[in-house]
């Protein structure tokens, strides 16, 4: 695992009137504070990454829909320096992943319907000055593939 990346497997609770899934709470062992909360949505088959913050730590979920998450650790003082973690969230697997400064991510929506994401990024998004670098999704040195691996 990723030096930093923390799992936090999300629990649904069902009753005749539906469901209620807590994501994350400000007294959770990994709460690491506030920016604010966003919803994204991702096509089936289409690929959103790399990207990287240097101070924000991301907490994403799916809430609709299936991805494949990918984390490479581009720090270079970190024990986990070039390590690739790879994980399939969203309806089948509830999961709240928290992604830590200086670590790529991005996903792939595998589901046949529209992947719909949360993200709770302990910084509000700088419109001025994003706390973003991005990379090609296909053309990088990152060692990921984001072909299906069928057989």
């Amino acid at each position: 695992m990723i030096e930093g990346v923390k799992i936090k497997k999300l629990r649904v609770i069902p009753d005749e009137r539906g469901r209620l899934m807590e994501i994350l709470r400000s007294d959770d062992e990994i709460f690491k504070g506030f920016g604010q909360v966003y919803m994204t949505t991702t096509y089936p088959n289409v690929v959103k990454a790399w990207h990287k913050h240097e101070k924000q730590t991301d907490n994403i979920a799916c809430l609709s829909g299936m991805l494949k998450l990918a984390l490479y650790d581009s720090r270079p003082d970190s024990p986990t320096h070039g390590e690739v973690n790879q994980f399939y969230l969203g309806i089948h697997n509830p999961l709240l992943i928290q992604i830590p400064p200086g670590v790529y991510h991005g996903w792939m929506c595998i589901s046949q319907e529209e992947a719909i994401v949360i993200n709770i990024p302990t910084e509000p998004y700088n419109y001025e000055s994003p706390d973003e670098q991005r990379l090609d999704p296909h053309n990088n040195n990152i060692p990921y593939d984001w072909k299906r691996k069928d057989g």
